[in-house]
């Protein structure tokens, strides 16, 4: 089966992430757990952890299909060592939020290496991150998001998701994300479905689809292979709606938070009913 949904709102505190979700029809969402462009944010009230967990409930929706993400100012590949200590202690932070909140599953940008240090030595340091999270926060699974490869973006190819994974300890509490915007212009090309079956392919022989805890469904406003990260509306952009066919009707897409985040919110409902819409389509 599959859960879809869309990256909404928490203002007001994170309680209200549920009820939107609900209003639009999602069966999965996201959300930030504190203010993404903030490092320091003050601790979920009992009363917020109850709430949560209550419009959880009401609203219908597992916790497996809740996929958080963590600040963007987060680098868990930094180069320079205080600034990945004060990385490393806000993903710890959010990590246990997430436990509190009772849900399992916490996706981050790998980071980024600022042309410091190469991009062995920065993944490295991703997976020494994760290792050290993951010892300090129990029940909840680092999902590693891959990167269009702006900049100095690490996770743009499948090996760099592949080498951060074969470094973890705990191979359990370890998974991906992938994003169709970032995959298509990291340069996997997913415009027909025999584009798509050969990323996939890709995909499975270098990570494992064993490891696939959630996706974002994103159109691309940038060009293939630019690394250039701007998402579009499903309909509208470079990318066309083979790729989100072929999704919504392969069964290992299934259980897991696929999440909107495209660009106009106010299509949302109409959106998540078109990928319903797609399913028993064929590819």
């Amino acid at each position: 089966m599959k859960y879809v949904g869309a990256h909404v709102s928490a203002a007001g505190g994170v309680e209200n992430a549920p009820l939107n979700a609900a209003k639009i029809g999602a069966k999965a969402f996201a959300l930030f757990i504190k203010n993404q462009r903030q490092w320091l944010a003050k601790p979920l009230s009992d009363e917020n952890i109850t709430a949560f967990k209550d419009n959880m409930a009401e609203c219908g929706i597992a916790p497996e299909h809740v996929l958080p993400h963590d600040s963007y100012l987060i680098n868990l590949g930094h180069p320079e060592k205080a600034a990945l200590e004060k990385s490393r202690r806000a993903f710890v932070d959010e990590m246990q939020r997430c436990r509190q909140l009772g849900l399992p599953l916490l996706n981050f940008h790998p980071g980024s290496h600022l042309k410091k240090i190469s991009e062995d030595q920065s993944l490295a340091l991703v997976a020494e991150s994760i290792n050290l999270a993951l010892d300090e926060c129990e029940g909840v699974t680092a999902v590693i998001e891959n990167t269009a490869g702006q900049g100095s973006n690490l996770g743009y190819k499948f090996e760099h998701l592949a080498d951060i994974i074969a470094q973890v300890k705990d191979k359990s509490r370890v998974g991906v994300c992938i994003d169709t915007c970032h995959t298509f212009t990291a340069g996997y090309d997913l415009r027909s479905t025999a584009d798509c079956e050969n990323t996939f392919a890709e995909f499975d022989r270098l990570v494992g689809f064993q490891y696939l805890r959630g996706m974002h469904l994103n159109g691309s406003k940038a060009v293939f292979a630019s690394r250039v990260d701007r998402h579009h509306s499903l309909e509208q952009g470079e990318l066309g709606l083979d790729v989100f066919r072929f999704i919504m009707n392969d069964t290992r897409f299934d259980d897991i938070p696929m999440v909107l985040e495209t660009i106009d919110n106010s299509i949302w409902p109409e959106e998540i009913e078109l990928l319903y819409s797609l399913e028993q389509q064929p590819r």
